[in-house]
C-alpha cells in the first residue's frame, strides 16, 4: 500500500469515491426511485444517496472546501481556490437496468493553478478505486494494495461514448470514427457507456476512450475530471476531439495509451468533416 499523509488529499478523495462505492454496491438491485431531470437524463435513490455519502466525507475531511455535486449543485464561495467535484453515480442509466458498469467520482479542483490536484474512481462492483495526487496515479485493490496505472494500447480495445447529444455533428460523429475501415483495421469498439472506461484507459485495459461533448466538458466537470487527471498522471495523451487541451478547445474528448494511437484517432475524428 502507497503511504501516504492521512490529512492528503488524494487519501480524502479515495475515502469519498469508496463511501459512495459502498452505497451504490448496496442498493444494487433494488427498485429505486427515479427522479427526472429532462432530455431522457434522470437520476435514482442511489444517485442521491451515494453523493451525500462522498460529501459527509468531504465535508468531515474539508470543511473550508467547495463542492460541486451533479445531484446537489455547487455550495461554497463560487470564487473558491479549491472545489470539490462530485459524480455519485456514471453511469445511471447502466445501473437502472442491473449493468454493473458504472464510477464514483470524485476530484479536487485548484483555482490557483487551474489543475485537478487529487481524483479518485472507484468500481463499486471490483471493488477497485484508481486514485491520483497529481503527480502519480494507482489503482487500489479489494484486497488494500495500490498498484501504479501502467497505460497500453495493447489489448486494441477503444471505448466510444455514443450517447446523445452530439454538439459537433455532422463534423463529428462517434459512430462514424467506428465504422471507418482504418479503425476497423487496427482497434475493436466498445461501448460501456460510464466514466469507468476513461480510469480503465490509464490502467491499460483499454487503448482508448473517445467522446462527443461541448465547451462543458472540461477540468470542471463532475462526470470527466477524474478520469482526466487519472490519465494525465498515468501518462496517456489526454487532447479535445480537435487535439486541443481539454479546457482551451471545442469540447470533446480523446483519451489514449500512446501518441501513436492518439494520432490515428484525431485523423479519424477530423475524417468525417471532411466529407
Amino acid at each position: 500500500m502507497v503511504t501516504m499523509d492521512m490529512e492528503s488529499d488524494a487519501l480524502v478523495a479515495l475515502r469519498a469515491a469508496s463511501a459512495g462505492a459502498a452505497v451504490v454496491r448496496e442498493m444494487y438491485g433494488a427498485s429505486l426511485a427515479r427522479y427526472e431531470k429532462g432530455g431522457g437524463d434522470f437520476a435514482t435513490a442511489a444517485d442521491l444517496a451515494a453523493e451525500e455519502a462522498v460529501l459527509d466525507v468531504l465535508r468531515a475531511a474539508r470543511p473550508e472546501d467547495a463542492v460541486t455535486g451533479e445531484e446537489s449543485g455547487a455550495t461554497g464561495a463560487a470564487g473558491a481556490g479549491r472545489r470539490w467535484l462530485v459524480d455519485p453515480l456514471c453511469g445511471t442509466l447502466n445501473y437502472a437496468v442491473g449493468s454493473m458498469l458504472v464510477a464514483v467520482n470524485v476530484a479536487l479542483r485548484d483555482a490557483s493553478s487551474s489543475r485537478i490536484t487529487a481524483a479518485a474512481s472507484a468500481d463499486p462492483f471490483s471493488g477497485e478505486v484508481f486514485w491520483t495526487d497529481g503527480a502519480g496515479a494507482w489503482v487500489r485493490g479489494a484486497d488494500g494494495r495500490d498498484d501504479r496505472l501502467i497505460p497500453s494500447a495493447g489489448s486494441r480495445l477503444v471505448d466510444l461514448n455514443l450517447d446523445p447529444p452530439f454538439p459537433h455533428a455532422p463534423g463529428f460523429r462517434a459512430v462514424e470514427v467506428m465504422a471507418a475501415p482504418e479503425f476497423v483495421a487496427g482497434f475493436r469498439p466498445r461501448v460501456v457507456s460510464s466514466t469507468v472506461a476513461v480510469a480503465w484507459v490509464a490502467a491499460g485495459r483499454r487503448a482508448a476512450y473517445v467522446t462527443d461533448g461541448g465547451p462543458g466538458l472540461r477540468l470542471d466537470s463532475v462526470h470527466f475530471a477524474a478520469g482526466i487527471a487519472l490519465c494525465e498522471a498515468a501518462g496517456c495523451v489526454v487532447t479535445g476531439i480537435d487535439g486541443l487541451p481539454v479546457d482551451e478547445g471545442a469540447g470533446g474528448l480523446i483519451v489514449a495509451a500512446d501518441r501513436e494511437t492518439h494520432g490515428v484517432l484525431m485523423t479519424l475524428a477530423r475524417t468525417p468533416a471532411q466529407g
